[in-house]
């Protein structure tokens, strides 16, 4: 495998970064995972524009390259990928080891590509089976601590999330993603995904506030205001969520992903959430 590291493309064993790296110090850095499908990137220009948000709000707005696209498509070429896995880093780069970052920026930019399945109405999910979903003690970090449309290096949040689930696993229950709530509560999002549910017909996800708004959340939104269903967005409660007609998660790499179990009780997939995978493949389809 090649990867591209700071304008050039190197063998997957000489890929590395500095160990004063901010991103390795501090979590300082901007990331987005993106779908190539037929060689082509799968909504660049809004993971373009989520990159370049968190980079501003990180305070270094002129980190993205603007070959940054050239350089992923480098890779994906050097490694003879169509369908894949795209991720992307930007950081602070090597700074000296205090907290304080200084004003002149020299970013470290990586892209890592892993081969994925061909998507689409005629391919094959990453996901093998329905989600079984748990729902956590920990929070989901809220906008007044660190802007929650801000898609950094930091993770842990997520990872706290995802260790909860160990402890809720036995030998026949093996939860695979984490449901975190807000801090009043109310369902926010999986560690790695964005939460629908359908209610007696109406499609429902969490309010943008206290959620990373994914960018295939925002298309299937889209695609379902184009339906005759209503779709609703609001804070719901655990209760909502365990007592739904359907259910299913959304990000970049799983697409749509119906639940199969939440905490426990069966929900599974419907109408509306076929409907809106079949749409979302149709749309996946035109780059083949």
């Amino acid at each position: 495998m090649y990867y591209h590291v700071n304008g050039k493309l190197v063998a997957s064993e000489d890929a590395t970064v500095s160990v004063r790296d901010r991103g390795f110090r501090y979590g300082d850095g901007a990331f987005e995972t993106i779908r190539a499908y037929g060689g082509e990137l799968f909504a660049w220009t809004a993971h373009r524009q989520r990159l370049t948000t968190t980079c501003e709000t990180l305070g270094m707005a002129d980190a993205v390259p603007d070959d940054l696209g050239e350089r992923i498509d480098a890779t994906l070429e050097a490694n003879g990928l169509a369908d894949a896995y795209v991720r992307v880093s930007v950081t602070r780069g090597v700074q000296p080891g205090k907290l304080t970052p200084g004003h002149e920026v020299d970013p470290t930019v990586v892209v890592v590509v892993k081969e994925l399945p061909r998507s689409g109405r005629d391919g094959t999910s990453v996901w093998e089976e329905y989600a079984t979903v748990q729902s956590v003690g920990t929070r989901r970090i809220p906008d007044d601590a660190v802007p929650v449309d801000a898609k950094t290096h930091n993770y842990l949040n997520g990872i706290l999330a995802r260790v909860e689930l160990r402890r809720a696993a036995t030998d026949s229950y093996q939860p695979d993603e984490a449901l975190l709530r807000d801090a009043d509560g109310y369902v926010a999002e999986g560690a790695t995904s964005n939460l629908f549910f359908v209610e007696g017909g109406t499609l429902k996800t969490p309010r943008e506030g206290t959620i990373l708004p994914g960018i295939t959340r925002n298309i299937v939104l889209e695609l379902a205001e184009d339906e005759t269903f209503p779709v609703e967005t609001g804070r719901y409660t655990l209760d909502d969520v365990r007592s739904a007609d359907e259910a299913f998660l959304t990000n970049t790499t799983w697409e749509l992903r119906p639940i199969e179990r939440i905490d426990g009780i069966d929900v599974g997939d419907g109408p509306i959430t076929n409907l809106l995978a079949r749409l979302y493949d149709g749309i996946v389809e035109r780059y083949y």
